[in-house]
Formats: structure tokens, sequence, C-alpha cells
């Protein structure tokens, strides 16, 4: 059987509508149009008739489109299908989004937040296929976990299960999610950044050079991916920072493992991209922390829907708003 779906990726810099369909061999894009986010109103009105003008292009409507799932970040209700006030999103407080959507076209529509989305993606058509318990973290700008548990989405009360990037590590440290010592702080794009920054710092102070920074002046330009490239070519300090970055990863990664028992933690972003640099100290971590039992049932393994994870996301929405 096939299910024709559409899918909606709101972002805080570009918006997608997604037409898809999910048949035995897993979800398919067929189409896709893509375009800037802007104000609220212009951007919620041009996701709304971008979805006319799709359905219209393949010859769609409500009796043959199965489901609608949008993908946005967070914080939003689920339940009540709001968007409510994502930092990423200005203006966008308290959005009706499903509301919005099912009245316009009379097609069942669900949201999830983008980690939940993207867990529910990597669970119907990426790494985690076949698994019924399976923890899926972003490791991007931001560190956030969708989890699958008994082979549904766990999204806990109020939607704020797998928030594990605000879980503190440490008493001090690169800051995330609001608080120093963070998980997100230690692994995410920012933190990872910042955590360079600071040892940086301390080596141009003592009059040492560093290939990646050549003066305070350039601090600023210091990303994970700027460290990621210096620790490849074979940079000390580079190297460092990303082996503490992956200490900590270890340490979060065995909280997990020891309380959710998963077969599977699938991690997406800046994982997949300095896997080499961050595995060993990662496992050397977990199979120090964890307990034996579960960390020997849980596979450990990077993304594969890489950068078209976030159109998988929309469509796996709303395939599980139907199933």
């Amino acid at each position: 059987m096939k299910n024709l779906l559409l899918g909606i990726d709101i972002g805080g810099t570009k918006c997608a509508v997604i037409y898809g369909y999910n048949d035995a061999e897993g979800i398919k894009i067929v189409d896709k149009q893509e375009f800037q986010t802007t104000n609220v109103n212009d951007t919620i009105n041009s996701l709304l008739e971008t979805t006319s003008a799709t359905m219209q292009k393949h010859g769609l409507s409500s009796g043959n489109i199965s489901a609608i799932g949008i993908s946005c970040g967070g914080p939003l209700d689920s339940k009540k299908g709001i968007i409510m006030s994502p930092p990423n999103l200005p203006g966008w407080d308290n959005i009706p989004i499903v509301n919005l959507f099912e009245k316009r076209f009379g097609i069942k529509t669900a949201v999830q937040n983008d980690a939940n989305a993207c867990a529910l993606a990597e669970w119907k058509r990426g790494a985690a296929r076949g698994y019924n318990n399976v923890v899926f973290l972003t490791f991007g700008t931001g560190m956030g976990a969708g989890l699958i548990l008994d082979g549904k989405l766990y999204a806990g009360t109020n939607d704020n299960a797998g928030e594990i990037g605000h879980v503190r590590l440490e008493k001090t440290g690169p800051v995330g999610y609001g608080k120093a010592g963070s998980f997100e702080g230690f692994c995410s794009g920012s933190g990872i950044a910042q955590l360079a920054r600071i040892k940086v710092m301390e080596k141009l102070q003592m009059g040492e050079s560093v290939s990646f920074c050549k003066n305070r002046d350039a601090l600023q330009s210091i990303t994970a991916k700027v460290v990621a490239d210096a620790a490849r070519e074979g940079d000390p300090l580079a190297r460092e920072i990303y082996e503490e970055s992956a200490y900590y990863l270890g340490k979060a990664l065995s909280i997990l493992i020891d309380v959710l028992n998963p077969e599977i933690i699938v991690i997406g972003s800046i994982y997949c991209r300095a896997q080499k640099l961050m595995e060993p100290v990662m496992n050397e971590t977990i199979d120090y922390e964890s307990i034996i039992q579960s960390r020997s049932v849980c596979k450990i393994v990077p993304a594969e829907l890489g950068e078209n994870i976030g159109d998988y996301a929309a469509l796996s929405v709303a395939l599980n708003a139907i199933v």
C-alpha cells in the first residue's frame, strides 16, 4: 500500500514543502519547494500557498493525501498543534499551525519538534530502521534528542522528553542551553567553538602559536569546522578539543544507555563529519561509565540521511500520524 504524504519543514532561515510517499520500501521524496523564512505572517502564507501549488501540480487532494507532517524547532505542543515561540523563529508565538493547515486543506496534520522528527526519519528511513528502541541526537548548532521507545515516538508529558542538552555534566564549562557545563555546552557546534576559544586564549597568552588562530583578533572566527579541519591535519590542540568533547559525549551517552537501555543511538551533524576524531575516546568513556549489560546491546552510529534529513523528517511526521 502506498501512502501519499506532504511534509512541511519550518526553519529559521528557510522553509520547504515536500511531497513524497511511503511504500514497502520506505519513504520516497517526489518533489520539494524551498523558500526563505521571513516574518511570521508572510512565511505562514507562503507555506500554505506553496502547499496548495504543490498539490495542484501533482493532482493531490484531501482524497488521496494521507497526512501532512510539520517539523519545526521547539518549544511546541504537539497534542494541541501549537508552535510556542521557538528561539530561531521570532514572532512565532502560540501559532496554531496544525489548525491552519487542517482548516485550509481538510487533511490530517501533525507537528513535532525537529529532534523528534529527525528521530522518526532515521527510524523509518535511515540508520535506525528495524529497531524498536532508538535514541537520536542532533549534535548540530545545539544538542537535543528524539526518542523511539518500544516502537513508538516518546515525547513526554508536555513535549519536553529528550532535552538531554540541558543536563549539566560539570559545574563549569562552555555554555549551552543556558547552562554552563551542560551536555550542549560540550557537544554542539557553538559549544566546541567556545571550548576552542578558551584553550586558544590560554595558548596565546602564554606566547604560544596556534595553527588555526593566529592572534586574538581571529578568536571569533573559530568554529567547530575550523577546529575539526585543524585536527585532521594533526594539530595537537585541535585534537585535544575534539577529544574533550568526545569524552563528554561518552559521559552523556552512558547516562542514556543506563537509563533507557536502547538498541541503537544515532548521532547527526557534527558527529557524522567528525566520527574518526571522536569515536575512540567516546567508546572508551562509555565502556568505563555504562552498565556492561546495557552497553553490550547498544550500537552507536552516525545518521544516514545527511542533508536530506529535514525532508524525510517532515514526511516521517506525516507517516507517524497515520500508523
